[in-house]
């Protein structure tokens, strides 16, 4: 498997997994996700691809087919009121191909963003999980990852 920074000409594969995430985050919340579409148009895939602050890693088997992707977002909280000043690298979004689920992908992904935050100088990695994805959330303990925040709702 190969890791590395995704790039314009992967929009159709990245494409393919967007479909897919956004499928178990539908069946998780019908009430909050619409079925059968997109996080990203391709025109905002073609700049935030572009981004430096925003690196995409993906993750290619040997034939050269998408099997994951890591969406990562910088964050620093330069000068804030409460926040200490410490550099984030932020998974906005992590997916492995439904097939090559089990393989070991997501962890090589997520171990593959480590050590570029490691190198980028960020003092930690964070990032958002449902709780209507039970699997991504064992995935991510597994992994070592703790609960930072909490959100919660009320449904009116």
């Amino acid at each position: 498997m190969k890791i590395e920074r995704a790039g314009i000409a992967d929009i159709a594969g990245i494409n393919r997994l967007l479909y897919q995430v956004l499928m178990v985050h539908h069946e998780g919340r019908p009430d909050l996700f619409k079925p059968n579409c997109k996080k990203y148009t391709d025109e905002e895939l073609c700049t935030l691809l572009q981004d430096e602050s925003r690196p995409v890693f993906g993750a290619w088997d040997e034939n050269g087919q998408l099997l994951g992707y890591a969406f990562c977002i910088f964050q620093q909280h330069e000068n804030d009121n409460v926040l200490t000043d410490i550099r984030t690298l932020y998974i906005d979004d992590l997916c492995v191909e439904e097939s090559a689920r089990g393989q070991h992908v997501g962890s090589a992904l997520y171990r593959h963003v480590l050590e570029f935050a490691r190198e980028s100088g960020c003092y930690n990695v964070t990032l958002n999980v449902w709780t209507c994805n039970a699997g991504a959330m064992k995935f991510y303990e597994k992994l070592g990852m703790k609960p930072q925040k909490i959100g919660m709702e009320t449904i009116l």
